[in-house]
């Protein structure tokens, strides 16, 4: 598959204010001990330094800045795969400009001037620099090179995919960020060197303005400011390191020790993806930017297979969750699990106000799908206190076991205004017999013994509406919509599905979270008990009253379905890469056992698309959906088998 992870990095080296030779000396030494990275960012005329004052008039400093700057291009003589981004003063006609001078496989590929001079509160930039704003097109003769010069630089490598594009420290602070016709126009990197003063708030606020602008802008952003070798005269600077991908902080340093070099692994793969996505990304793309031919490597290299990928990820340190529908911090888990309910509640709230139907239908089987839906009708009803809910439990002997029953029995009484049992055993029976079945289960692969339960059971609720003039709130979930773990015409129909799109991973945390904080005791004791029971259907015999079909044993660990439901969907990728993402998140599994997996999940997500083409309605909460009015519209009769080949090719 192909690479197109970026070992990024934003530099803070040592400095020394004024003295170029040491200056150099000390960038040079970062790119020497980091030559890994794709694309190495310094900080704010970190060639001078930036708090030089009136000695930017001298023409001694601005000439032995320009020699260090072709200085620090020869030096990257041989180094294919790796660009760098420095700043420093540059005399243009009759101005001094504060640029970043793009440096590449041995040479200056560009500079760039900073659009936006400050000259407020403690800065005074226009004391000695001009603004490059609206400069294009135009080229400085240096050293006998012609370099391009002007704000309508790019600078691209073909073979990584890598486009980027640059704006310095202010231009970061405007209404009219430059950043954003940079990208609209192809950058997919942004690298801003900075010289930004500490003062209290401002590292949040920083933080905020690159994490929105690389979200806003689909984009990696790598952000490097001025260090505490600055002068301390009137100001502090922190050397504040931010990196940053599509709205995600993945990296950052604040007040290091000198010199400093903050890194992460950025994946343009994701980038792009977000970008086609979003169709509306490139409605003003501006192709009038001039591309310059750089070197920014593919950490890796181009091609790789998918263990030669999880090694990557591994040496990178690139963190995986196991389970990326579920964050891992209990407190914002918490919160994600309260947002989530309260978002299912008032969708359910609002389709009761609309349709005026009151009455909740629901089945309850003492399983985490049923709990949840069933929590959330009586939110709901705090919304609309109008709302009863008619819950029915439908076991049918020797399948329904002993602790579901109780459970389920149990949650009714907790929650629901009426409570309703009703025996399926002896109506599936009869229901068998008619159409020619035994009335026994024949053992595995019974379709029909399993599924005449299912759907007598939405049978029975369906009629019961009817008859009570109500709605019947579905339960089904969105890993069993994605893998069709459903009976066409029966747990799969309701008139609203509350849960139809919440992963099983996040359906036990949601219910988990409402008992630990909900005020009943004996609420709290029925929800963990069901929490901790085993994912069954209870659609075979049981063994002597004890749980004996397994859901997990049939389609796979739910975790690894809803990995690959994930990064199929949200990512768009290709089975192998999921593959590889999979085997650096879960390292105790090995490689045949997590592509196994992976097959099970195409070959079931692919065949059980005519199930969710006739999805009910339902709430969407997350980034990922089935639904097939909105997030996921799919032909029933696609072939997977490329998708397959793309795992077999995977050795």
């Amino acid at each position: 598959m192909r690479n197109q992870w970026i070992l990024a990095a934003a530099a803070v080296p040592s400095l020394k204010i004024a003295d170029v030779t040491y200056n150099t000396d000390q960038i040079l030494k970062v790119i020497r001990e980091n030559r890994e990275c794709g694309i190495i960012v310094f900080p704010e005329l970190c060639v001078t330094g930036y708090s030089c004052g009136d000695l930017f008039g001298s023409r001694l400093l601005l000439d032995k800045a320009e020699d260090a700057m072709f200085e620090i291009a020869w030096a990257t003589e041989g180094l294919e795969g790796l660009t760098l981004v420095i700043g420093l003063p540059i005399r243009l006609d009759n101005n001094l400009y504060n640029c970043a001078a793009i440096i590449s496989q041995g040479r200056v590929r560009g500079l760039i001037p900073k659009q936006y001079i400050p000259s407020y509160s403690e800065f005074y930039e226009g004391r000695w620099f001009s603004s490059g704003k609206g400069i294009i097109d135009r080229t400085l003769e240096l050293h006998g090179e012609s370099i391009p010069f002007g704000v309508d630089i790019l600078a691209e490598d073909r073979e990584s995919g890598a486009v980027l594009g640059v704006e310095i420290c202010e231009d970061l602070w405007v209404p009219d960020k430059p950043s954003t016709h940079l990208c609209l126009a192809g950058a997919n990197i942004i690298a801003n060197p900075s010289a930004s003063d500490e003062l209290i708030g401002k590292q949040e606020y920083r933080r905020q303005l690159v994490g929105q602008q690389s979200g806003s802008c689909y984009c990696a952003y790598i952000y490097a400011s001025s260090g505490m070798d600055e002068s301390s005269t009137d100001l502090v600077f922190s050397g504040h390191t931010l990196i940053a991908q599509s709205g995600r902080l993945v990296n950052e340093d604040i007040f290091p020790t000198r010199p400093s070099l903050t890194t992460a692994a950025v994946d343009l793969a994701m980038i792009q993806h977000d970008r086609i996505h979003q169709n509306t990304f490139d409605d003003s793309i501006n192709k009038s930017y001039r591309r310059v031919s750089v070197g920014i490597g593919a950490f890796g290299g181009k091609e790789l297979s998918a263990i030669e990928m999880a090694d990557i990820l591994k040496s990178l340190s690139v963190s995986i969750d196991r389970n990326p529908f579920v964050p891992e911090d209990d407190v914002e888990r918490g919160d994600r699990c309260r947002k989530i309910l309260r978002i299912q509640a008032n969708g359910l709230a609002t389709r009761v106000r609309a349709t005026g139907i009151f009455n909740l239908v629901i089945g309850i089987s003492g399983g985490l799908d049923s709990t949840l839906a069933l929590l959330v009708c009586g939110e709901a009803r705090k919304i609309v206190p109008q709302i009863r809910i008619l819950a029915y439990t439908m076991p049918n002997e020797g399948n329904t076991s002993g602790l579901t029953y109780r459970n389920a029995k149990k949650l009714m009484q907790l929650i629901a205004d009426e409570t309703y049992e009703l025996a399926i055993h002896k109506g599936v029976q009869m229901h068998l017999q008619d159409i020619g079945h035994s009335p026994d289960y024949e053992g595995e692969g019974d379709a029909t013994y399993e599924n005449a339960q299912a759907r007598m059971r939405t049978y029975i609720l369906m009629d019961a509406a009817n008859m009570r003039k109500g709605l019947v709130v579905g339960t089904g979930d969105l890993s069993e919509l994605a893998l069709g773990w459903c009976t066409y015409n029966g747990d799969h129909m309701s008139m609203y599905a509350v849960n139809a799109s919440i992963p099983k991973t996040l359906v036990q945390y949601i219910c988990r979270t409402y008992g630990e904080t909900c005020q009943n005791e004996d609420l709290r004791e029925v929800i963990f008990s069901i929490c901790d029971t085993p994912i069954t259907p209870e659609l075979t015999p049981n063994d002597g009253g004890r749980i004996a079909q397994m859901t997990e044993e049939k389609i796979g660990k739910y975790d690894l379905n809803d990995f690959f439901l994930y990064y199929t969907l949200r990512y768009g990728f290709e089975p192998s890469r999921s593959l590889a993402y999979a085997m650096r998140a879960y390292p105790d599994l090995d490689h045949e056992q997590i592509k196994n997996a992976a097959k099970r999940f195409f070959s079931r997500f692919f065949t059980q698309q005519f199930k969710r083409s006739c999805l009910p309605d339902g709430p969407k909460v997350g980034s990922v959906s089935l639904s097939p009015r909105g997030d996921w519209r799919m032909p029933s009769d696609a072939s997977m088998h490329m998708w397959l080949r793309d795992l077999e090719e995977e050795q």
